[in-house]
């Protein structure tokens, strides 16, 4: 950190993340980094100014040890994020040191974490679709170029699986970097997704920053802001797309809502923070499309005690253009990846953004999936036998539909043995349309199981053909 004209405080109380510094000369700016503590080993931030000679900061590593009338540095610094091509593959803390013991990091440059959202006029107003090669995804639930979208699941459904291909395919189709945010994220999730994206070989082209769980409100309130910081230098100065993953966006608002208490402000509604909408504005609007690249988000969203009109939802699902749901009873059916091909769905799916034929077979698939919903109880009841025959081929189709839209995974070839598909929009759409026409009826619904492009399921059948035969 460079050392501009410093000088020297005091503590004068501390409440927890929250210290009270003064200065007998001038205050050092807003969000500038202080320096506490005789070996000068605790950084807070300035959050408010409460009078000519009184600052109240912001904690961003423990204060344990701190006392009572401790020296204060000023460095009138802003946090700053490194940015450069020398961060890929490499681990970092909200301060942007690396934490992979893998040395120091080379070739890049300090940056403020506290960037200045686009302007209407930098952004890209044409809407385009970011085609991931997850069929699920690009027919059901397109993500928009430059957008946001929410990704719903508990553990297990399967969520670091799809994070991970998602950033294999980014590289593959996109040519672009991944960024990966956790917020609040626990030690052992930090450490599983870092082997596993070492296993399957995509840590190369990704950066990955950690605000943990066990540091204080601080550090996890502006380790977004961090990771954001970063993936703007790809998009601005590169010129590259960006994929920006962020695990778990409810926790930088819950992060805001302990700073808000400790910092004396009136809670709103709920006890969230009055400056709750603003807040998560500043880190929302950074992340979009410009004519140069684009920064697209998927976001981890944690929804509390399943209240969809909780505050933190509400405000977070304003800035969604996507939500992907991760079902747990698709993914106990063996049907990965899990995507609730019903509940998922995108604001860009439109016949004005997607085109007439993409719309009418996404909408024709969704009417043949709930019509199968619908018929569940009668089968579980009655038997399929008893069906009238149109019930029955909405039955058949929609099994047909549930076993094409699975997918072999690149990162999970080692576990599976299948090698991966990245599937074209086109194949994938193609597939729907055959299934929808009944091409595959008199085919076993397996064959559709774990394939890429429809043309698999044709290679099967003839493969299977003779046997069949035979058999008979």
């Amino acid at each position: 950190m460079v050392e501009q004209d410093t000088y020297c405080g005091q503590v004068v109380a501390i409440r927890g993340g929250v210290v009270d510094v003064r200065f007998s000369d001038k205050l050092p700016p807003l969000r500038s980094l202080l320096l506490a503590g005789e070996e000068q080993d605790v950084v807070v931030e300035v959050a408010l100014h409460l009078g000519e000679h009184l600052v109240r900061c912001t904690a961003l590593t423990p204060t344990h040890g701190l006392a009572l009338g401790a020296p204060v540095r000023a460095t009138d610094q802003p946090l700053t994020a490194p940015v450069g091509k020398g961060i890929l593959g490499r681990v970092f803390n909200v301060f942007g040191q690396p934490i992979d013991q893998q040395g120091p990091v080379a070739n890049t440059q300090l940056r403020s974490v506290h960037g200045r959202p686009l302007e209407l006029a930098e952004r890209a107003t044409k809407a385009e679709i970011f085609v991931t090669g997850i069929k699920a995804i690009d027919v059901l639930a397109p993500l928009e170029r430059g957008g946001k979208a929410g990704l719903f699941g508990g553990a297990g459904v399967g969520k670091t699986v799809l994070i991970t291909e998602l950033i294999h395919n980014m590289v593959g189709r996109h040519e672009g970097v991944s960024i990966f945010c956790g917020i609040g994220e626990r030690c052992r999730e930090g450490e599983e997704l870092y082997r596993q994206m070492q296993e399957s070989g995509v840590l190369d082209n990704t950066v990955m920053v950690f605000g943990q769980m066990n540091e204080p409100p601080g550090a996890r309130f502006r380790v977004g802001l961090a990771a954001v910081t970063m993936a703007e230098y790809f998009r601005d100065d590169l010129g590259q797309d960006v994929l920006l993953l962020v695990d778990n966006i409810f926790r930088f608002i819950q992060a805001g809502m302990e700073l808000s208490g400790m910092l004396g402000m009136m809670p709103s509604r709920l006890g969230y923070q009055p400056t709750m909408a603003t807040e998560l504005a500043e880190l929302e609007e950074r992340i979009g499309n410009t004519q140069r690249g684009a920064i697209t988000s998927i976001q981890a969203v944690y929804v509390p005690a399943d209240d969809f009109t909780d505050p933190a939802a509400v405000h977070t699902f304003s800035h969604l253009s996507a939500s992907i749901v991760l079902s747990r009873k698709r993914a106990g059916e063996g049907l990965y990846p899990a995507v609730d091909l019903l509940n998922s769905g995108s604001k860009m799916l439109a016949p004005t953004v997607v085109g007439e034929r993409h719309y009418g077979l996404a909408r024709a698939v969704r009417q043949t999936l709930a019509g199968y919903e619908e018929l569940k109880d009668i089968i579980a009841m009655l038997g399929f036998e008893e069906l009238a025959w149109e019930d029955r081929r909405t039955v058949m189709r929609a099994r047909r539909l549930e076993r094409f839209f699975t997918q072999p995974f690149y990162t999970t070839e080692q576990f599976t043995g299948l090698d991966g598909r990245s599937v074209a929009l086109e194949e994938a759409l193609a597939g729907c349309e055959r299934i929808l026409n009944d091409e595959f009826n008199e085919a076993p619904e397996q064959l559709l199981f774990m394939i890429g492009g429809i043309d698999e399921a044709d290679r099967r059948l003839q493969e299977a053909g003779p046997a069949q035969q035979a058999s008979s």
